[in-house]
């Protein structure tokens, strides 16, 4: 190796570095509050149902109502975002999302819940597409998977640290209010204090970040900008005309299959680990399902760091899915039999279902940068996030008239074997990254 290339092969060591430690902590620790915001009405279900009295089917239609508030503004939001920075964007997403999720608490009827699940749906619109798209900017493309990873494991994070969180505060009757309503007053003070210090925090440009030397920001201005290039040159697209690429459309067609079945999963599990044994404690089902997202984390960071890796991201998508498609199936079969057994396939499961995230969000930005890329993701995400409407809803609907939700389930694994199928099959793009040897990685860092 040269003394060009090994002063540019340091800068990149310790310019990725920095960037990595500065932003993905605080970016997961976004996500995973937003996450908690959105999940816990699983929780809340074992006793807002009861005091409301909400059937499954009122319950399941609520919380997937969420999404087509999510859906409306998704790519609108990503279109202000773009105009008003993703710093002031996300810091307004947070702020507005924490004030809605305190208004769940109050809720008194069916109308009232649908409501305000719709407008955290509104508010949290986009607010994944900008996190995304901000990350591409300051990321190599070959690493995005790794950097995707690094903050959406937040996801399982979330919810193995929440969910014991949140069956504890259930037990809680704090000034007068009930377990479920203290669970969405306390749970939703995070993302308001988040989204102050997220205006302060993150740096909206790379010439702004004066927390990196000269020529790591020199360096890491060149290198984006070249790689972005690259992609305009090998295919130039407008905001407007990734709305209507083929690939993006796919891929949405393929998430809305995916999220359909992961959705349906997660906001019944705790009522589904509840159905195993009516001996299973409220709290020893927090801990149990915390369990389940831990394993889902490593093994979310696990196949997104095998996919930078191998530079290959569809078939790790579908491979994952598959899985989950498996352990769904297999739990109809065995959830009356043995307890621990379903325990297992349950978490098999949600392990697929998370595993598949990483690989997938590193498809868009490999081809598409800029407006583009923001435009993509964004249509992508609120597309795919409707099935977070469907797959709940069939599940309760299911319920509530079988008596059972062993339809539902299998309603839901054929939900993830249709996204592997559309990813593998249909989609054309691979993901795979530009070859840093095509760039003038060299010369950028000699400017």
């Amino acid at each position: 190796m040269t003394t060009a290339a090994a002063n540019v092969a340091d800068i990149e060591k310790r310019t990725v570095h920095k960037v990595t430690r500065r932003l993905i902590p605080f970016l997961f620790l976004c996500f995973a509050i937003s996450i908690l915001d959105r999940v816990n009405i699983g929780f809340a279900a074992l006793q807002m149902n009861a005091d409301l009295g909400f059937s499954s089917a009122v319950f399941g239609f609520g919380a997937g109502i969420f999404f087509f508030g999510y859906f409306l503004l998704e790519v609108p939001g990503s279109a202000l975002m773009t105009k008003f920075g993703a710093r002031r964007w996300i810091s307004r997403i947070m702020v507005s999302w924490g004030l809605v999720s305190c208004l769940t608490a109050f809720v008194q009827n069916d109308i009232q819940f649908y409501c305000v699940r719709f407008a955290l749906g509104v508010c949290e619109a986009s607010f994944f597409p900008c996190m995304a798209w901000y990350l591409s900017n300051w990321f190599q493309t070959k690493n995005h998977a790794k950097a995707i990873a690094g903050f959406m494991i937040a996801i399982p994070s979330a919810s193995a640290v929440g969910s014991p969180i949140s069956t504890y505060l259930l037990e809680l009757n704090l000034f007068g209010l009930e377990g479920w309503q203290t669970l969405f007053i306390l749970e939703a003070i995070p993302s308001l204090i988040l989204g102050v210090v997220c205006f302060y925090y993150l740096t909206d440009s790379i010439e702004e970040a004066h927390w990196l030397e000269t020529d790591e920001r020199e360096w890491l201005k060149n290198i984006v900008a070249e790689e972005q290039a690259a992609k305009a040159k090998k295919k130039k697209v407008s905001f407007l005309t990734a709305l209507k690429e083929r690939d993006v459309l796919i891929l949405a067609l393929g998430y809305f299959a995916w999220i359909c079945g992961y959705y349906g999963i997660v906001m019944f599990l705790p009522t589904l680990v509840h159905g195993l044994s009516s001996t299973i404690a409220t709290t020893t089902i927090g801990w149990i399902i915390g369990l389940m997202y831990l394993l889902a984390a490593f093994v979310m960071y696990a196949v997104g760091r095998h996919s930078d890796k191998v530079n290959e991201r569809r078939y790790h998508v579908a491979g994952c899915l598959v899985v989950a498609a498996v352990g769904l199936v297999a739990s109809v079969y065995i959830a009356q039999s043995n307890v621990i057994a379903s325990l297992i396939v349950f978490a098999v499961a949600l392990s697929g279902a998370y595993g598949a995230y990483s690989p997938f969000w590193a498809i868009p930005p490999a081809y598409l940068s800029g407006s583009a890329a923001a435009a993509g993701i964004a249509l992508i995400n609120s597309v795919g996030n409707l099935g977070g409407f469907f797959g709940p809803y069939v599940m309760g609907y299911v319920s509530t008239v079988t008596g059972s939700f062993d339809a539902g389930v299998l309603f839901l694994a054929i939900c993830m074997v249709i996204s592997a199928f559309v990813v593998t099959v249909l989609v054309k793009q691979t993901g795979k990254a530009i070859d840093d040897s095509k760039l003038n990685v060299a010369d950028s860092a000699d400017k």
